[in-house]
Order: C-alpha cells, then structure tokens, then sequence
C-alpha cells in the first residue's frame, strides 16, 4: 500500500508519494521511491500497487512518451489501451498519476485515463485522505503546492497504517507563458 498526492496549478505540477512497502500487516521498507520524473524532469509519473507491476508501466508508460514526442494525453491512452487488451498487462495490478506543465492523469488497467476538474489527485490505501487535505489546504491556506502536498501526506500518514511520513517529492519545471 502506499499515497501518491498531485497537484496541477499555475502552469507545474507537483507529486510526491510517501516510503512505505508493506507486506501483509508488516512494515518491509521505510524509504522507497515510488515517484519518479520523466523525459527530461519534464513529465512526472507515481504508481501505487505492486513494485514490480508499477515498474514494468513504468517503462512502459516511458516508453509510450518517447514514441508519442512527449504528449502525455496521448502517451497516456496508448498505454492504458495497451494495459486492457494485452493478455499479460491486464494482470498487472498498479495505479498511475501522470503529470506535466500542463495536466494531471490518472491511469488505471481498467482503461481509465482522468483528469481531475480541480488539479488534485491522490491513489493509494492513502490517497483519498491526501487529496482531501491537499484541497483544504489549497482552499484555506497560502502555502504553495510543495507545502501542501508535504502536509497533506503528513496528514495521510496520522490516519492510513500503510502511509509513512518519508516523503519523496517532484516537480515539473513551469511552464513558460
């Protein structure tokens, strides 16, 4: 289990997931990456699910970007139809957060591709109370995204057993007007 947090606003997007690998009831791994930065630090990719599942679409969906010069959409949909329709894909069992200068998506094996109407996203046993705190925070706070996410899954790791508060936090460069 794990939280993966986004926040899309003024042109960049900021992600950040929190360590924890758990295996059962048992606390395996404190520091994991599950973030990572993409073509060039300019798209940003989180998964929740399996290791080993969420790697192998992470290649996959690093893949499709270089194939699709860097479109996210576009890079997104391929993968994702490719994650439904193909016998071995579909077994994987991961969830996406895509991002960039200009988007925010989720991905998912069933053939979802989302994007949020309010640039927030969250995924995971976590997910749902970071994306609660990370709008709350957006609607009622000056402090900007980083912040934000850093406290929203600060918030997460006090109620979800499986979000710890080792936070690996990206961000894409802004976008130029």
């Amino acid at each position: 289990m794990t939280t993966i947090l986004a926040i899309h606003r003024d042109g960049r997007a900021v992600m950040a997931g929190d360590g924890q690998v758990s295996i059962g009831h048992q606390v395996q791994k404190h520091g994991a990456v599950k973030v990572r930065a993409l073509s060039d630090g300019q798209v940003l990719a989180g998964f929740a699910g399996g290791a080993a599942d969420a790697m192998a679409l992470m290649e996959r969906f690093d893949a499709k970007l270089q194939e699709h010069a860097g479109m996210l959409r576009r890079a997104a949909v391929e993968l994702a139809k490719e994650w439904r329709t193909d016998r071995a894909l579909r077994r994987l069992e991961a969830v996406m957060i895509v991002a960039d200068a200009t988007e925010l998506l989720l991905v998912s094996g069933t053939g979802d591709v989302i994007a949020p109407d309010d640039g927030v996203l969250g995924t995971g046993s976590g997910g749902v109370v970071a994306a609660a705190a990370a709008k709350a925070l957006l609607a009622h706070t000056t402090l900007d995204t980083e912040a934000v996410c850093r406290a929203a899954l600060g918030i997460a790791a006090e109620i979800d057993i499986y979000t710890n508060e080792r936070v690996t936090l990206i961000q894409t460069p802004a976008r130029m007007a």
